[in-house]
C-alpha cells in the first residue's frame, strides 16, 4: 500500500468535509428553512400542493436520498483523485489484525 504525504491526506479531508457541510447545509434548509417560512409559501403550490407541506411530507425525504447519493459519487470522485482505491484497502484490511 502506498503511504500518502501528509499535504495530500490533509487536502483529501478538507475537500470530503467540505462536501460534508455543503450537504448538512442543504440539508438544513430543505428540512428547517421551509419550516421557518412556511406561511409565506403557502401561495406556491407543487405538485396540486402547498409547497410548504410538500416539502414536510414528501420533499425532505427526496432531497435526503438524493444527497445520500450525491456523498456517494462525489466522494469515489475524491478517492479517485487522491488515489485512494476501496478495494485494495479491503484486502488489506481483511488479512490484518490489531494487538491490544
Amino acid at each position: 500500500m502506498r503511504k500518502i504525504e501528509k499535504r495530500q491526506a490533509d487536502a483529501y479531508f478538507k475537500e470530503k468535509n467540505m462536501y460534508t457541510l455543503i450537504y448538512f447545509i442543504l440539508w438544513f434548509i430543505v428540512s428547517y428553512g421551509v419550516v421557518l417560512f412556511a406561511d409565506s409559501l403557502t401561495d406556491i403550490t407543487f405538485l396540486g400542493f402547498p409547497f410548504h407541506y410538500f416539502m414536510g411530507a414528501i420533499g425532505a425525504l427526496a432531497t435526503f436520498i438524493i444527497l445520500l447519493f450525491a456523498n456517494a459519487i462525489i466522494g469515489d470522485k475524491i478517492d479517485r483523485k487522491y488515489g485512494i482505491d476501496a478495494k485494495r484497502n479491503e484486502e488489506i484490511g481483511a488479512n490484518s489484525t490489531v494487538d491490544h
